[in-house]
């Protein structure tokens, strides 16, 4: 490679470098342009899907270079639709969920019997949704017994259970903590009792902070919550209360994630009909980030990542920082989705073509990508930026070329415009760039495809 080559700054549009204003953790771009990161893929034709995914699981290779992999599980149940959520899929009916249950059963079975399964150990699990914990005690015990039963996993394996506090009460933790679990995720959004109410989400104030405060206090295993910052009805006191409340609970860590106002959401409808007010704009969603991050710094909690706090060193969030590489993730259940073999998944959304597809004993597979030829690449910028860092020599050693130095032109506008510090072979954010590290993860993802590797050699 000529390693005097770099990108042309002169090629880069304002939505890739930012704009140069005095205020960048408000204005440097417009708002966030998507709630993840990422590149282009092909789409695998669906006569296809099935020959090729079976032969990626009766393969004892994996498909990373690290090793890493994870187990995702989906229940794409919930009692009640949260106003700002565009995931929901099934409104829980027991009956229904009985009959699911018994089909993601029968495919983590199959599936757990593959050769590609049991070449390696998994180093994380994260059962989702949905609301996970719609299950019975009894299926949830199940769930973390069959996984621990027939999957290979490493001693220290993270199984997360995501779910409501809504109903989750002593006798789901312990069929819990017998089956396995070791981690526990709770979408609060807010403590807020009229912003939950707005949100749709389920029991007031006291009570969750109550049921948080009681099942940290039990010290069995790391209770992690979500926070929501940007929600209609929650200005800045309101938010304050929230980072307040958090540190009131004993949660073992958080996650503070801002509102993505995506469409078909019934807040997005509600908001257009005058039901509710707008959410925050992006400065003021701005300014909730920076009070959030020094809270977290003034009460010297440990930071995992740009959004992502912990109280003490038995939070570790593996899943969530694995699943942000190029390790491996196995899907079951409707609608979830994975990565394997080279190939991107997306499991059937329809319950009664999942359970069709399960006693075929079919791979319910309703879409299906080739993972483009830099895919690793841009896992590695997705989780660097998502650290908060990026290291020249690590790029250059997992990917054989001075990736540093060929975007070195862009790093240099990105450090002008209040984004990223430069300091030798590292590139760190501000503030500025911790808040938008989605939007600069997505810029330099966007250049090397514009510009990759066959064009920089």
């Amino acid at each position: 490679m000529n390693v005097e080559q770099q990108i042309n700054p002169e090629n880069l549009t304002i939505e890739i470098t930012g704009k140069n204003t005095p205020d960048p953790l408000r204005f440097a771009f417009s708002s966030k342009r998507s709630a993840h990161a990422g590149g282009m893929s092909a789409m695998v034709a669906e006569e296809e899907r099935q020959p090729m995914i079976l032969t990626a699981l009766n393969s004892e290779m994996a498909a990373n270079q690290n090793g890493k992999r994870c187990l995702y599980v989906h229940i794409p149940f919930c009692r009640v639709r949260c106003t700002y959520c565009n995931f929901f899929q099934y409104a829980s009916s027991q009956s229904l969920i009985d009959e699911y249950f018994e089909a993601l059963m029968a495919e983590l079975t199959f599936k757990a019997k593959m050769p590609w399964t049991q070449s390696a150990p998994f180093h994380a699990v994260y059962i989702g949704g949905g609301t996970p914990t719609d299950l019975t005690p009894a299926q949830v015990n199940r769930l973390g017994k069959m996984i621990r039963q027939h999957f290979p996993l490493t001693t220290d394996c993270e199984l997360t259970l995501e779910g409501r506090i809504n109903r989750f009460d002593d006798s789901m933790f312990d069929a819990a903590l017998d089956g396995g679990f070791n981690r526990f995720s709770f979408g609060v959004q807010s403590f807020d009792t009229q912003v939950r109410r707005k949100a749709k989400r389920l029991d007031d104030r006291d009570v969750v902070l109550k049921r948080i405060q009681e099942l940290s206090a039990t010290n069995a295993a790391p209770i992690v919550i979500d926070l929501l910052y940007g929600l209609p009805f929650q200005d800045i006191a309101i938010w304050q209360q929230d980072l307040n409340d958090f540190l009131d609970s004993g949660a073992h860590g958080v996650d503070l994630y801002q509102l993505i106002e995506m469409g078909g959401t019934p807040m997005k409808g509600m908001v257009e009909q005058g039901r509710l007010p707008d959410p925050a704009d992006t400065p003021t969603k701005a300014t909730m980030f920076e009070n959030g991050v020094s809270f977290m710094a003034k009460h010297h909690l440990r930071r995992l990542s740009v959004n992502h706090w912990a109280r003490d060193n038995r939070e570790r969030s593996i899943y969530n920082s694995l699943a942000k590489t190029s390790a491996e993730v196995l899907p079951l259940g409707a609608g979830a989705g994975g990565n394997l073999g080279g190939f991107g998944l997306m499991q059937q959304r329809n319950l009664d073509d999942y359970i069709a597809a399960v006693k075929a004993e079919q791979i319910p597979v309703v879409m299906m990508t080739r993972v483009a030829s830099q895919a690793a690449l841009h896992s590695e910028v997705k989780a660097s930026f998502d650290r908060g860092f990026l290291s020249a020599a690590e790029l250059s050693n997992k990917f054989g070329w001075d990736i540093f130095h060929y975007c070195r032109p862009l790093f240099a506008i990105w450090q002008r415009n209040g984004l990223v510090n430069l300091e030798g072979d590292y590139l760190s954010l501000t503030l500025a760039g911790e808040f938008w590290s989605v939007s600069l993860a997505q810029a330099m993802i966007e250049v090397l495809q514009k510009y990759p590797l066959s064009k920089a050699a």
